[in-house]
């Protein structure tokens, strides 16, 4: 199992090896210092805890900077746990895009780009109702949102105007079209969650 955390840096496409142009999301995948190890004896769960993206040490408040410090690892910005790894590790062991190959699937995990206050029209892909044949400027409403007497109330989870995005999103099913070592990139086929320098979990499938 191979798991990393990663900075998205753009989209851009490129030809496989069949000659197709293909659309790819370019990553800057570790490398991630291990910083815990949980265990089922320890913790009742295996799993690893990952660092990713050092920082000045005045950017982090005393419990974190011990908290690292414990492992041997100098500051980090982002500290993940990833859950149902196997395998030999230890504390302080860097992981970077070795554990991947060319043509792996991966799950990748981030927060969508947030779209604020949005109507059920944009939100939920609500028809509307006529423009005309008598509705009263009413077309992106989303109608009745409730009964009358009984019940008497409108359901938890109806579908309603809220907040849009800004959400915790997994893409699965990407495959890993190219892997530059040197540079610590990683080329997934197709598109992964949130904007331009966010952060995002890969996980091999």
């Amino acid at each position: 199992m191979g798991a990393l955390i990663g900075k998205k840096l753009g989209m851009t496409q490129l030809y496989n090896d069949k000659e197709e142009l293909v659309p790819v999301t370019i990553v800057a995948a570790g490398p991630c210092p291990v910083v815990a190890v949980r265990t089922d004896q320890s913790n009742g769960y295996t799993g690893l805890q990952l660092a990713f993206d050092e920082i000045p040490e005045r950017k982090l408040n005393k419990p974190q900077l011990g908290h690292l410090a414990k492992a041997g690892i100098t500051p980090h910005r982002v500290l993940r746990e990833f859950r149902g790894q196997d395998g030999e590790f230890e504390i302080g062991q860097v992981l970077d895009v070795s554990q991947f190959e060319i043509g792996n699937n991966v799950r990748v995990t981030g927060k969508s780009k947030g779209k604020g206050f949005a109507g059920v029209v944009k939100r939920y892909h609500f028809r509307g109702k006529n423009a005309t044949h008598g509705t009263p400027g009413v077309q992106r409403h989303g109608g009745s949102v409730g009964q009358g007497t009984t019940p008497g109330k409108v359901w938890k989870g109806k579908k309603m105007p809220g907040q849009m995005g800004n959400k915790r999103v997994t893409t699965k099913g990407l495959t890993v079209e190219r892997i530059d070592s040197d540079r610590n990139l990683l080329f997934l086929k197709g598109a992964v969650p949130g904007g331009d320098n966010g952060f995002i979990l890969i996980q091999s499938t």
